[in-house]
C-alpha cells in the first residue's frame, strides 16, 4: 500500500513538472513583456504607473517561484496597455 502511495505520488509531480517550467518560461516573457511597454515611455501617466507596479509584482513573484502571481501582474499589465 505504501509503495502505491509513493509511486503516485511521484506520478503527480513528474507531472506538474513541466507546467511549472512552461509558467516560469512565460512569467519571464511576461517580466520582458512589460519592460518593453515601459521602454515605449506611455503618455499616460495611469498606463506608466500599472506598468511599473505589475512589473515591481511579477519580478518579485517571480523571485518567490509563484509563477501563477507573477502571470496575474503580466495580465493586469497587459489589461493596461490593451494588449490583453
Amino acid at each position: 500500500m505504501l509503495i502505491r502511495t509513493v509511486l503516485a505520488t511521484a506520478f503527480v509531480v513528474v507531472l506538474a513538472v513541466p507546467a511549472l517550467a512552461d509558467d516560469a518560461a512565460d512569467c519571464t516573457a511576461g517580466i520582458d513583456f512589460i519592460k518593453a511597454e515601459i521602454a515605449k515611455n506611455p503618455a499616460d501617466a495611469k498606463v506608466a504607473a500599472a506598468l511599473n507596479e505589475a512589473l515591481s509584482d511579477a519580478e518579485r513573484e517571480a523571485g518567490e517561484k509563484q509563477y501563477d502571481e507573477c502571470l496575474e501582474a503580466v495580465q493586469e499589465a497587459k489589461d493596461a496597455v490593451g494588449a490583453g
